[in-house]
């Protein structure tokens, strides 16, 4: 049984550090060890590191309320198969139901997280969690205590982290909160505010990471767009 091109292929920074301690253990449990299962440090994020992150830090969030539901692993199936592709996500769940087994040392995987992937993959990971989260029609208190102590742990300001999270949560003035800006900001602020989180946000940010990953920071792109539209319709400017 082979775990693909994004395994086994093109992996760099991901198989050390503890991420690489709990794949090591999911492979090890699922194939024959193989010489490309070794450890290596390139310092650049592939599509594969974000696939394996993206795996154990899932992980993490459904292991946040203490127990894991079949239901749940069906949700994660389907997102997967959303963004991933079919033969992706089939792999992805496999080594998924091995990390669950595992104590996940969520800051020290945050901390790994921080210091080799950039900061617009580490927003998209933020993105996707919630979404994870959000995929069996709704997100505990329990989950999003776990994603907002991972956005913590990977460096993500708050102010960001905040951003993302109201596109998920719908909160006091969620609209502003998306766009990193006061109720009480100027037309002119507003508009600003935008263009930079239009350049933060844009989905060629994270091109890099392949396609899938591409098409996904579009939900994202897409949400801010929502906020921004209706903050026009409310203080009624174009």
């Amino acid at each position: 049984m082979g775990y693909g091109k994004w395994v086994a292929g093109g992996l760099g920074w991901a198989f050390g550090g503890p991420i690489g301690g709990l794949i090591g253990f999911a492979l090890g449990s699922l194939v024959e060890k193989s010489s490309k299962a070794e450890q290596s440090s390139t310092g650049n994020s592939t599509a594969g590191d974000f696939a394996v992150t993206f795996v154990v830090l899932t992980a993490a969030v459904m292991k946040a309320d203490g127990k894991v539901l079949k239901s749940e692993l069906n949700f994660v199936k389907n997102y997967y198969l959303k963004f991933f592709g079919q033969q992706q996500a089939k792999e992805m769940l496999q080594i998924l139901k091995e990390v669950l087994k595992k104590d996940i040392q969520v800051n020290e995987v945050s901390a790994q997280v921080k210091a080799y992937m950039n900061y617009s993959s580490r927003l998209q990971v933020l993105h996707f969690l919630y979404g994870i989260a959000q995929s069996d029609g709704q997100i505990t208190p329990d989950e999003v205590e776990m994603i907002t102590r991972i956005a913590l742990g990977m460096g993500i300001s708050s102010t960001d982290s905040t951003s993302i999270k109201n596109m998920y949560i719908e909160e006091t003035d969620s609209a502003y909160k998306i766009l990193e800006i006061s109720p009480d900001a100027s037309v002119d602020e507003i508009k600003k505010a935008y263009k930079k989180m239009a350049i933060k946000y844009h989905p060629d940010k994270v091109s890099y990471l392949g396609e899938k990953a591409r098409l996904a920071a579009e939900d994202k792109f897409k949400k801010l767009n929502e906020a921004y539209e209706k903050i026009k319709k409310q203080r009624n400017f174009k």
